[in-house]
């Protein structure tokens, strides 16, 4: 369709819609009732904001922003996509407006036509000091496929304002000239997602968003940037602040690739920045810093978070007084379970999966967070995000909730020691309590919610090694998955190591996920011709080790050929026991004398193992599991 006519059309049915309240929900979709127990209405409210079945002349909406005016005008950013959902075809930026807190809503305006081309990742920003609205934005030669955009990109950031609340916008200008230098000649992405103005020290009244690019020299992509995008002037003029650069090896791997920059200024007038993570070889899917001079620079470079279990995928921060929010997606493998998690230390630690608040266990992707306002303390917050029942792009939803409906900060949770050098006790969750053991105590699981954690440290991961994990266990379960050692990743691409019980199948199963270089991951497993599921007590090891790998139960080997590279890069990376790493699967019974070794032992070692309880050389990971203490 021509974009004139396009456009004349879009107009034409938009002028038939009714400003009106869109249609509320009082609880969250499709959250599971043992996760999210239904709020009251005045705590949660959730809508439809964005879906190309009620706002005609677009094929999906999708990349959501938010931002709340001087005037207390809620305006929520999209990108309209014409022609089909893809990244690089037909997209214009829309808005709507809400004047009573996100309540209600007016009709769909367009801020920005592609005309054609693309015109998205909104990144507005409210200047306090004059009330008007900056939107930086992305242009790009558009297509007519759903295709990515061919490389190297033809990216160039550009600026719009508007002064009347959002009623109006300006023409858009160019920023390459300001922003755009000659060797950020690829991928370039403002935002997206609201930027932020200071209020604290010498640069207070500072505009700031961020941007992720890319270098191409000599046929290829050889960097990439994460940058802060500063301007002390409102927005006439702006300039690079802070960046951080990660070279790209011939082979096509990197470290990290901090991008989709969100932030916000910490209590003491520091600025938190936390970035997707996408496919470096350092584990985890979420990178973070802190700028400490108003943007200019970095205190250091990103640090990937191996233990902040999302998808790669674009995420949204905003501050509650001493509180940090983090609304992503919790599943480590696919884009699902849309959560708000906390951190009560600016952002160095964050909350788990099991302690964060679940707004929906639909299919989620990205979101933007803005403070709505609230009295007597308990704040008021937006949440803006993409959702659906069968994909994340089906629409685009905004929730309303109070800080009250969010999670209260939780004590410590009971624990189990790591014996292990450098070992830190094991969080113990959801219930699961002590029992007889193989030797001594043992813990004993109930198959829906109970496991054991361990916290995060640097000896865990296993990268390339040779290694030999070990356990005993007792279960009666015939059926569904039963995980009793998970470590790494999940999912059929990320890194991992698991062991587990398929009594459907009749078999216990050992696997590793790898990967080498920049190929494609592959994937060994070996099993067992038995379920072993009778109630008594068996062992269970798992050897990697000249070129084999190896399953041992009750001193009986089962071998396959190993895959040479590492079972942890790229992923988030946790140690669970008796818990799949994304929460979904339980096992059901008792596990006793979980140890882990960075080599490969002997017949003979693994034998000994089941003859007593002793330690041996190269042990990362000891968990005896024969008490648990402490918890409220």
């Amino acid at each position: 369709m021509p974009s004139s006519l396009h456009a004349r059309l879009r107009t034409t049915l938009l002028a038939l819609l009714t400003t009106g309240a869109l249609l509320a929900v009082a609880h969250p979709t499709g959250a599971a009732a043992e996760v999210a127990p239904e709020p009251k209405a005045a705590e949660f409210e959730e809508q439809v904001l964005f879906k190309a079945s009620q706002d005609p002349g677009y094929a999906c909406f999708r990349i959501p922003a938010v931002v709340r005016t001087t005037k207390g005008t809620l305006l929520a950013f999209a990108e309209g996509r014409v022609l089909n959902c893809g990244d690089a075809a037909d997209i214009d930026i829309v808005l709507k407006r809400s004047t009573d807190g996100g309540r209600t809503w007016g009709p769909l305006q367009v801020v920005n036509e592609g005309a054609g081309d693309t015109h998205g990742n909104p990144a507005p920003i409210v200047d306090r000091e004059t009330g008007r609205i900056v939107l930086a934005e992305t242009y790009n030669t558009g297509r007519t496929d759903s295709a990515s955009c061919s490389v190297p990109c033809d990216r160039t950031p550009h600026l719009q304002h508007s002064d009347d609340d959002g009623l109006t916008w300006s023409t858009p200008r160019d920023l390459s000239a300001e922003i755009r230098p000659a060797h950020w000649n690829s991928w370039y992405a403002t935002g997206p997602v609201h930027g932020i103005q200071l209020s604290k020290g010498r640069h207070a009244g500072r505009l700031v968003f961020g941007v992720n690019t890319e270098t191409w020299a000599n046929g290829r992509v050889t960097a990439n940037h994460a940058a802060l995008i500063t301007s002390d002037d409102g927005g006439d003029s702006w300039k690079i602040g802070a960046t951080d650069s990660w070279p790209i090896a011939d082979v096509g791997t990197f470290r990290q690739k901090p991008s989709e920059l969100t932030l916000t200024e910490r209590q003491d007038g520091s600025v938190f920045v936390s970035g997707r993570e996408q496919d470096g070889t350092d584990l985890g899917h979420r990178s973070q810093t802190v700028s400490r001079d108003g943007g200019d620079s970095f205190v250091s470079p990103f640090r990937a978070q191996p233990d902040l279990y999302t998808p790669q995928v674009q995420g949204s921060v905003l501050r509650l007084g001493d509180r940090l929010l983090l609304a992503c997606p919790a599943d480590p493998d696919r884009r699902r379970t849309m959560m708000v998690r906390s951190s009560y230390d600016g952002g160095r630690t964050w909350e788990s999966v099991d302690r964060g608040t679940v707004v929906t266990t639909d299919w989620s992707g990205y979101s933007d967070l803005v403070r709505i306002g609230g009295a007597g303390g308990n704040d008021v917050v937006g949440l803006m995000y993409e959702g659906g029942a069968i994909d994340a792009r089906d629409e685009i939803r905004f929730a309303r909730f109070t800080e009250d409906w969010l999670k209260p900060r939780r004590g410590a949770d009971p624990t189990t020691p790591d014996k292990a050098p450098h070992g830190r006790r094991a969080a113990v969750l959801g219930g699961a309590r002590p029992t007889d053991g193989a030797f001594g105590g043992a813990i004993e699981f109930d198959g829906t919610d109970d496991a054991v954690r361990l916290p995060y440290r640097r000896q865990l991961p296993l990268g390339t090694k040779d290694f030999t994990a070990s356990l005993w266990f007792r279960y009666t379960a015939t059926t569904g998955e039963q995980p009793m050692l998970w470590m790494g990743g999940v999912g059929t691409t990320q890194p991992q190591v698991w062991l587990r019980g398929e009594p459907a199948a009749g078999r216990l199963t050992g696997l590793i996920t790898v990967r080498d270089g920049a190929t494609a991951p592959r994937t060994a497993s070996v099993r067992s011709t038995g379920a072993y599921n009778d109630g008594q007590w068996h062992h269970l090891a798992l050897r990697r080790g000249g070129g084999q790998l190896t399953l041992f139960v009750d001193g009986t080997p089962f071998s396959t050929a190993d895959v040479t590279g590492s079972v942890s890069r790229n992923s988030p990376f946790g140690v669970h026991i008796g818990q799949r790493v994304d929460s979904r699967v339980h096992f059901t019974g008792a596990l006793d004398e979980v140890r882990v070794h960075d080599r490969a032992l002997s017949d003979e070692e693994v034998s000994g193992l089941r003859a007593a309880s002793t330690t041996s050389e190269g042990s990362i990971l000891w968990l005896p599991m024969d008490r648990v203490s402490g918890g409220n």
